[in-house]
């Protein structure tokens, strides 16, 4: 039972934070101007003598914003299990107290009542003036707004909510920040983005592509 619980936290801190990053790197090859201007915004911040680190990331709030779309259209997890501690109804149905409730947050994530133009890629959603002054001033990834939900809410969220906050930023800016990411001009210079379902949020074609140096990632070999 110890290794079977281990497990399961080992396989929620690594693979949801390796399938996010996959995504990412995907929307990316699929939308060259945001790569390029996230990595203009880099290499600003950081400069090309050196390679990001982790206390860079609050200095960086477009990849910051990447990540959020990532996470809205691409959730790690795309369903919060819960089970419900009283006699209630919802949408009109009544539902016993013990009743197993899935969360659906693959689709909250793209719900036209609540995300201008759902399905486009737009990190700079979360950046406008409109979000930043408007009613989704404190909008995050943290459970306080029920339309973003990526780690869940409440007491039973993900505990790993601040280290893959932290992981993969500094993940996918490395590897932005060192490489251009193409595919095959076979696909159409593109990525097929058809999902699998699953526990995570899985691709269901591998991702295939190749990098090409635009920093060293060793500088001194």
């Amino acid at each position: 039972m110890a290794l079977i619980e281990n497990q399961n936290f080992f396989g929620a801190g690594t693979d949801t934070s390796s399938v996010t990053i996959g995504w990412g790197i995907a929307e990316l090859i699929n939308h060259p101007n945001v790569m390029e201007k996230v990595q203009t915004e880099i290499d600003s911040v950081v400069g090309r003598n050196r390679i990001l680190e982790e206390s860079d990331i609050s200095n960086l709030p477009y990849l910051q914003a990447i990540v959020k779309e990532t996470l809205r259209l691409h959730p790690g997890g795309p369903l919060v299990v819960r089970e419900s501690t009283e006699d209630c109804v919802i949408g009109g149905y009544e539902i016993p107290e013990g009743t197993r409730l899935f969360v659906n947050v693959w689709a909250l994530g793209r719900d036209p009542n609540q995300w201008e133009n759902p399905l486009e890629f737009l990190p700079e959603r979360f950046l406008s003036e409109e979000w930043r002054q408007g009613k989704n001033q404190f909008l995050d990834v943290r459970g306080q707004h029920f339309s973003l939900l990526p780690f869940g809410s409440g007491r039973r969220s993900c505990p790993g909510a601040s280290l893959a906050l932290q992981a993969v930023p500094t993940v996918l800016g490395i590897m932005v920040q060192c490489f251009d990411w193409k595919v095959r001009d076979g696909a159409n210079g593109t990525v097929n983005m058809e999902e699998k379902a699953g526990m995570t949020l899985l691709r269901a074609h591998p991702l295939v592509c190749h990098p090409v140096t635009r920093l060293s990632p060793f500088p001194a070999l």
